[in-house]
């Protein structure tokens, strides 16, 4: 809660007072045109009106504090709570204060909150609470902060504006992690709230058991049973330890919004869901970020006690507003990786000269990892190319649209000829689309 040390709080007239100045300017002319001997009304009328502001002012009351309540951290999309109270002595009922807070555009579209304080039932005691979204992730600065407070007859207004050194860190979006969805399917899943062996499925041996009625046939293991003349069945444990890299593209085309947040941040956002559910399921995740050199890779974590180690990698990647080197990029991923892994790679891509580099770069990983390529449904290139054309210029806009989905819908078939699992989905089901397939790789014993 930053100290505020109080300003003075001078009387300023508002819109009516001004409105009334207008009404009278044109009542002077008429008195003067037609009654010159009572010229003296309009400038009493002036001088009237200006003690009305003046006595307006004085009973809206002067302030005696007030604190403002700003959170030192956020998630991107998600609102940080600004509480003001303010301690005013008023003489009236009059409308109730207004506070507006200015800050970085990264806390927010507009850059500034507006909300009016209530009376909180204690003598002159007012508060209120407004939400600032941020939009990027980083550190943003509330600057200035303006309270203000209206007299009885709405002719002048009280104000205070103070500087503001407050700053609240912008974390990626935790919200799917802590969802309900997700919690429940982890607690009611095979990997559980703790890890442990899972006995039965997967293809590691772990134990020879007497076979009982209900058992999977499948499961028999004949050479033990004609050794030992009774049916054993075999008892498989789930593939656990395996490497999970989620690679983040922070480049140009991973910077524009999608729904009011950059891709990047939506993709961030389902990437540390699903590594969640990697670390619950007993494997080592570690995040990549590039733009057009490597940013940033983490050592491989291997315990949800350590999940904020991804959480703050994923917080320092940067926006790039530059063309990715795939070339380089994953280049360096494979040569820090000593064993087969499963390689998340999240991008985009908006011409077909970036896309060729692309898949390229991801046929050479291809062939010593698993590869899961995830993008998100550009909506509003379908949207371009779907509506119905009016006039010339929007026959040429459908066009472009319709044959860049072609060229988009190519690269991603391409992708799959190489062997690589495309996930192309809007931006709030990636990240479950995603757990979905993992599962199904790890079921599959296809990373190991």
């Amino acid at each position: 809660m930053p100290s505020i040390n109080l300003p003075s709080s001078p009387i300023v007239p508002t819109g009516r007072t001004l409105a009334l100045l207008a009404f009278l300017a044109p009542v002077a002319v008429v008195i003067a045109a037609t009654a010159p001997g009572a010229w003296i009304i309009a400038p009493a009328a002036g001088i009237a009106l200006l003690l009305l502001v003046l006595l307006d002012g004085w009973l809206a009351g002067g302030i005696i504090k007030f604190d403002c309540s700003v959170p030192a951290d956020a998630e991107v999309g998600q609102p940080a709570m600004l509480r003001i109270d303010a301690t005013i002595e008023r003489d009236s009922d009059a409308r109730l204060p207004e506070v507006a807070i200015g800050f970085e555009a990264r806390l927010g579209d507009r850059g500034v909150v507006n909300f009016q304080l209530k009376p909180t039932g204690e003598a002159s005691r007012f508060s209120g609470t407004g939400e600032a979204v941020p939009v990027r992730r980083g550190t943003g600065v509330m600057h200035d902060l303006w309270l203000r407070w209206a007299g009885p007859l709405g002719l002048a207004v009280r104000q205070v504006r103070k500087t503001l050194d407050a700053r609240i860190r912008v974390w990626p979006d935790l919200s799917p992690v802590r969802s309900p969805v997700l919690q429940a399917f982890l607690r009611d899943s095979q990997f559980g709230l703790v890890a442990r062996r899972i006995r039965g499925e997967g293809t590691q041996f772990e134990a020879l058991s007497e076979y009982e009625a209900g058992m999977d046939r499948r499961r028999i293991d004949w050479k033990a049973s004609a050794r030992h003349t009774a049916l054993y069945a075999r008892e498989n444990e789930a593939e656990r330890d395996n490497q999970v890299v989620f690679a983040f593209d922070c480049g140009q085309s991973m910077c524009e919004p999608v729904d009011g947040l950059p891709r990047l941040d939506r993709a961030v956002s389902a990437a540390l869901t699903a590594a969640y559910v990697a670390l619950k399921g007993g494997d080592r995740v570690s995040l990549f970020g590039f733009a057009d050199h490597p940013q940033v890779m983490t050592p491989f974590v291997t315990d949800t006690r350590a999940f904020y180690r991804l959480q703050s990698a994923a917080a320092e990647l940067d926006y790039v507003p530059r063309e990715p080197n795939f070339t380089l990029a994953l280049a360096t991923l494979a040569s820090r990786l000593k064993r087969r892994s499963l390689i998340v790679l999240f991008s985009d891509f908006s011409d077909p000269t970036s896309a060729e580099m692309m898949v390229e770069s991801v046929e050479r990983l291809v062939r010593h990892h698993l590869v899961i390529f995830v993008t998100m449904v550009d909506a509003e290139l379908e949207e371009l190319a779907a509506t119905q054309p009016d006039t010339i210029g929007d026959i040429a806009i459908a066009v472009s649209a319709d044959a860049l989905a072609r060229q988009r819908a190519l690269v991603l078939q391409r992708l799959r000829r190489l062997g690589v699992n495309v996930i192309e989905a809007p931006h709030d089901k990636i990240g479950y689309q995603l757990i979905d397939l993992y599962l199904q790789t790890k079921r599959a014993e296809a990373i190991g």
